[in-house]
């Protein structure tokens, strides 16, 4: 007699094999497809430089770029509002994506997508920098049509004058482009006596009376005969570091008036240099200025300073030296702690629910490939970190990473086995400590197959993951719903997406099952809305 329902369940299925509503994944296993609007959110938050394990960057470029354009196709107002929400609101760690994305889209969009797009330019494009970067990518997409140029005039008639003279001059060129490139292009016009001199001046360097002070002063700063006088002008005019002339820039004077009103990105990306030239020191007098900026969190949220920068920075500065260069400096005690406590901040407020959480961690091979948003984190060293702002609101909670192995695992002869993170230790510590464990095969089924196994009460599972799983004996979906079965308990399972593929191991069709965002600065405060519902 043949036993059919061993060869066929809906209940235990490989997850080699599909079930319904589930496709091939690039692993060789099945999983269910995030329709393109996840995958553009997914794309905008983490990008996909890098690649993944199983895709190339070139490749998974592509297929987020398909997903996209599906997206302006289908609505692309649409598109450019959901563009806007993450870049405006300091959602994703890197602006690039988003600004590709808007570059596809006047490319691509309908009339009403376009117009909407040029629109949106000077909040999306926000520096000179992100500007050239615009021009760029833009220019591999389509020609300079006369929307596209008008769009490009917005953006220097918007700013005030004074700020405009600002961005001239701290984001002179980048990418092959300067203002004098863009200025031509767009041949802005205006009746402002002012503005008309400061484009004058980017064009073709003529000096006027009526140019912003601030350009007159960084001509002064670019000869200045001592550091005594050079911090004279940065503290007179607020002028930035990139004014500075090289020859002056490893004078702690100089620094020392840069660091008064330094913008909370700069002070953060130039923590390494403060403290190489003796600025940040112990019981320096600077120190308590750094510290303070790095408490405050209103200021933080102001600056859309994402949680990722604050995590590469606190573990570049500690280990003290740069992944590139000769610079080494002492990294001091209170700056680290203090970059622990801001990578918090950065996230939006959350509020506990007092729920059983187990946060599972793939710790797969699959996971150690790629980069998360460009940066040197892979996608398991990210997650660490990223679990532990739960853990941090949330008391009883239960950390856990999973991997099935070949013939033996990493821990008993299991597959999973409890982490020892805790949002006690320091977040670079929290990243080692999960980049030093040996490889396995992706089986996203094991939390809930090791919540069976030892008879947790949970409420809710937390599955950070690339959703390439492939070599479990039974689907991730399945295991849940023996999970609620066996325990009567109506277990939540979030999925947290960490690399922008197609694929979720959520069902979207069951409501107690939600894909959300890595690295997204909304996704925590999301999680815990979702379990307390």
């Amino acid at each position: 007699m043949t036993d059919y329902a061993r060869l066929f369940s809906f209940r235990r299925t490989p997850q080699s094999e599909p079930i319904p509503g589930t496709v091939a994944n690039t692993a060789g296993g099945h999983a269910f497809p995030v329709d393109d609007w996840v995958r553009l959110d997914r794309f905008l938050v983490l990008g996909s430089e890098g690649g993944s394990y199983y895709a190339g960057e070139r490749q998974l470029t592509r297929e987020n770029a398909e997903a996209a354009i599906r997206c302006i196709q289908a609505d692309g107002p649409r598109a450019v509002a959901r563009i806007l929400a993450v870049s405006e609101s300091g959602r994703a760690p890197r602006n690039d994506s988003a600004i590709f994305a808007l570059a596809l889209v006047m490319a691509l969009g309908d009339e009403a997508a376009k117009r909407a797009a040029f629109a949106a330019l000077p909040r999306v494009a926000r520096t000179g920098t992100h500007l050239f970067q615009f021009a760029e990518t833009v220019q591999g997409l389509r020609g300079w049509g006369r929307g596209l140029r008008r769009a490009i005039a917005g953006w220097y008639l918007a700013r005030p004058v004074e700020a405009l003279a600002y961005q001239l001059i701290k984001y002179q060129q980048r990418n092959g482009w300067s203002h004098r490139d863009l200025l031509r292009l767009a041949h802005p016009l205006t009746d402002e006596l002012a503005r008309r001199d400061l484009f004058d001046w980017a064009c073709r360097g003529t000096v006027s009376e009526r140019l912003p002070a601030v350009i007159g002063a960084a001509a002064e700063l670019a000869k200045a005969p001592s550091p005594a006088a050079a911090a004279a002008l940065i503290r007179g005019h607020d002028l930035p570091r990139e004014a500075v002339p090289t020859s002056l820039l490893n004078e702690p004077l100089v620094w020392r008036a840069l660091l008064e009103r330094m913008p909370m990105t700069a002070l953060v990306r130039n923590l390494a240099k403060l403290t190489t030239v003796g600025l940040v020191k112990p019981f320096g007098e600077s120190l308590p200025l750094v510290l303070s900026a790095l408490g405050d969190a209103e200021r933080i949220q102001r600056a859309r300073l994402h949680p990722l920068s604050l995590l590469l920075a606190l573990r570049t500065y500690s280990q003290g030296r740069g992944d590139k260069g000769s610079l080494h400096w002492e990294p001091v005690g209170p700056v680290i702690d203090a970059l622990n406590a801001a990578f918090y901040t950065a996230f939006r407020a959350i509020e506990p629910t007092g729920k059983r959480v187990l946060l599972a961690l793939d710790v797969s091979g699959s996971m150690g490939s790629g980069r998360v948003a460009g940066s040197a984190l892979t996608p398991r060293e990210a997650s660490a970190a990223l679990a532990l702002v739960t853990a941090a609101t949330e008391a009883n909670h239960h950390i856990v990473g999973f991997a099935a192995a070949d013939k033996r695992s990493w821990e008993s002869g299991t597959a999973m086995a409890p982490l020892s993170l805790s949002p006690s230790m320091r977040l670079d510590d929290a990243v080692k400590a999960v980049s030093g464990l040996p490889f396995g095969r992706t089986d996203c089924a094991l939390p809930m197959l090791y919540a069976l196994e030892k008879r947790l009460e949970v409420d809710a599972f937390v599955v950070y993951t690339d959703s390439e799983t492939w070599a479990g004996t039974v689907h991730p979906v399945q295991a849940l719903r023996q999970y609620r079965e066996q325990c009567g308990i109506a277990a939540k399972l979030v999925v947290v997406g960490m690399v922008s593929n197609g694929f979720s191991i959520a069902d979207p069709n069951d409501a107690g099952m939600l894909d959300v965002v890595g690295f997204d600065t909304a996704t925590p405060a999301v999680i815990a809305d979702f379990i307390r519902q």
